[in-house]
């Protein structure tokens, strides 16, 4: 029974590092789609054609996808500004769930399972932009290294205690 509670109070004080895997995760996954655009550019330029898009949007966007993607998901995996990566990502994503997704999502089970995926990455990517950087990311490194008080778990003498 004392190891059941000592592995749940290991999980509560540790919860943070849940996050910086779904954090790692995401970044990968990320990763690997904007690579699959980059190989198959034509499959993202006919998804952005049947949206109905101007004749030069689809040239911007699908660069703009494609960097965000990949470097954004770069980003999110070692923890490197991370709130800015994920909210880079946050207007891609949502795109695709209204104008993409959406309009298909009673077509077929798979249109449906797209659909809740994405919704699903919106919002972990939201999650992410509002809670930032964890413990396992170079943005804690960085900020330990400069004496930042960001991520201390201590309260500093003299500090008022919120809530």
């Amino acid at each position: 029974m004392s190891d059941l509670k000592e592995a749940n109070h290991w999980i509560k004080i540790h919860g943070d590092l849940a996050l910086d895997m779904v954090r790692m995760y995401l970044g990968i996954g990320l990763m690997v789609k904007g690579v699959y655009f980059m190989t198959h550019s034509d499959y993202l330029l006919q998804l952005m054609d049947s949206v109905g898009s101007t004749w030069f949007a689809p040239a911007i966007l699908a660069h703009y996808i494609i960097l965000a993607h990949f470097f954004g998901g770069l980003m999110l995996t070692v923890g490197l500004i991370t709130r800015v990566a994920a909210i880079v990502q946050l207007p891609i994503l949502l795109s695709a769930l209204m104008y993409v997704h959406m309009p298909r999502m009673y077509t077929s089970v798979e249109s449906r399972e797209s659909a809740e995926f994405a919704g699903l990455v919106l919002f972990l990517l939201a999650l992410i932009s509002i809670y930032g950087a964890g413990r396992l990311s170079l943005d804690y490194w960085l900020a330990r290294k400069e004496g930042d008080t960001l991520f201390r778990r201590e309260m500093q003498a003299g500090t008022p205690r919120v809530g």
